[in-house]
């Protein structure tokens, strides 16, 4: 076990000196501009660096290279214990990504009466060149430690994700949608759907008791002028006028608000005034996975129980469709199991490889499938490797058809507590895209699904891509 061992006043004599060799990484400045909060982009984008400073590399902060200093100081020479009184610097040429510095500091003085050490700092690059000199001052310590370095934490930097941010981007450059809003009679609903509204998202149309909408509004300062409410009685008329007004095509969207969601399902599902389609309804969570590069589907996790093969197909092409209409042309599907090889008693490896051989004979359109896949092989590309999975799903997947609602809910609860994902959903197979939000999304979680289910009706509304409902209303 590597450890750090002080070197007390006493031990340091003029002339000791200890170096540092450190070659500067992307994630050196991603890191330093975290943790400093300067966010001067010469330091973080090449453009900006060749703009403002006509380089063709990123350069690191100049306090990265003094930051180095201190390691020197406080791990070394003279370690722990010691304390800073002063330090110069002079600054003589930036470092840029790849450059790797030599840093040295050298004991120039001792005061006794204070126990201060003056040492003399100097970094050089691998050309040779001085980038960095100065001086230190520091009080030394007295008492002789040796620390193991086992304590010390791991640092990793976490880039922020824009999938959100670019679709809600994205719709606003778009006239917004009409969205029957039902029943928004307390905070998270209604400031939900006020917010979409701000941002240009959607024109939402609040139905539910008026009087306790209006009362909601003004108990969190939210102002409804010009905007429609059509009055009901109790959240089962809310729920029955929302869905007329899908029906009707008054609104290209429905939106759930503080009723349960099985209240206002049971008028969508309903075979004469509801929205069915010849499609199976289901519900598709859009993940913004930092740790993932791009956007993960996951379906179904909030609709469906124990879905059958049958319904799987539809579910499958109720997310491809989605998939398309955000952008991507030929979405790759993970059929998702426990194993990655078709074994006879576990059920969902079955269905996995009877959906494979549907999409090849035409029965799911607009996809590559693949699966049986373990989930670390439909998201890792080394997974899939070490397994010898040679596929262009494997270790790439766009959607991963879960095989029934526990495990996808599972599933998408594990990515936002323990990888700091955000979950939008839409529900998707019926006439009009449906909003379901809860309580524990982020604002931005809220607007995303918003965004997206807007997306979807607009693609219904231009024609730009023609979605289809299995041969129409039941």
């Amino acid at each position: 076990m590597q450890s750090i061992e002080n070197r007390t006043y006493a031990e340091i004599s003029i002339g000791d000196k200890a170096s540092l060799v450190r070659t500067l990484t992307k994630e050196d400045t991603e890191m330093f501009a975290a943790l400093s909060a300067d966010y001067n982009p010469t330091h973080l984008d090449e453009e900006w660096a060749s703009r403002l400073l006509k380089s063709q590399k990123i350069s690191g902060h100049g306090m990265w290279g003094g930051s180095l200093f201190s390691a020197l100081l406080g791990n070394e020479l003279p370690g722990p214990g010691s304390v800073y009184k002063t330090q110069s610097f002079s600054f003589h040429r930036p470092v840029e990504l790849g450059d790797t510095l030599t840093l040295t500091i050298t004991v120039t003085a001792k005061e006794d009466a204070t126990r201060s050490i003056t040492l003399a700092c100097l970094a050089i690059n691998q050309r040779g060149e001085t980038v960095i000199d100065g001086q230190a001052v520091v009080e030394a310590p007295t008492e002789k430690v040796r620390i193991a370095e086992a304590f010390v934490p791991e640092a990793k930097v976490r880039r922020r994700s824009h999938v959100y941010e670019d679709i809600i981007t994205k719709v606003q450059s778009m006239p917004p949608v009409s969205v029957a809003v039902c029943h928004p009679c307390d905070e998270i609903s209604l400031t939900g759907a006020l917010d979409a509204y701000r941002n240009g998202i959607i024109t939402p149309v609040l139905v539910g008791p008026e009087d306790k909408i209006r009362e909601t509004a003004e108990q969190f300062g939210q102002d409804l002028t010009g905007l429609r409410i059509v009055n009901t009685e109790h959240s089962h008329g809310s729920a029955e006028v929302s869905v007329s007004l899908c029906r009707t095509g008054e609104c290209e969207a429905l939106m759930k608000g503080s009723l349960h969601t099985d209240e206002m399902m049971h008028e969508v599902a309903k075979r004469d005034t509801g929205l069915r389609t010849g499609r199976r309804i289901s519900h598709v969570y859009i993940m913004d996975t930092p740790t993932y590069p791009k956007p993960l589907f996951i379906t179904d996790a909030a609709i469906n129980i124990y879905p059958t093969l049958e319904d799987k197909v539809d579910i499958c092409q109720n997310a491809i469709d989605l998939v398309q209409v955000m952008g991507v042309a030929t979405p790759l599907v993970a059929i998702l199991s426990a194993v990655e090889t078709v074994y006879p008693k576990i059920t969902s490896t079955i269905e996995a490889a009877a959906l494979c051989k549907m999409a090849d004979r035409g029965q799911i359109k607009g996809a590559i499938l693949d699966g049986p896949l373990a989930f670390d092989n439909a998201i890792s590309p080394e997974a899939a490797r070490i397994k010898k999975i040679t596929s262009p799903v494997a270790g790439n997947a766009d959607i991963l058809l879960v095989p029934d609602l526990e495990a996808g809910n599972m599933l998408a609860k594990q990515l936002c507590y323990l990888a700091e994902a955000e979950a939008a959903g839409i529900v998707l197979g019926a006439r009009v895209p449906i909003i379901l939000t809860s309580r524990a999304d982020t604002v931005k979680a809220r607007l995303a699904s918003c965004a997206v289910a807007a997306l979807y009706a607009q693609a219904r509304r231009t024609g730009k891509k023609k979605l289809m409902t299995g041969g129409g209303a039941e």
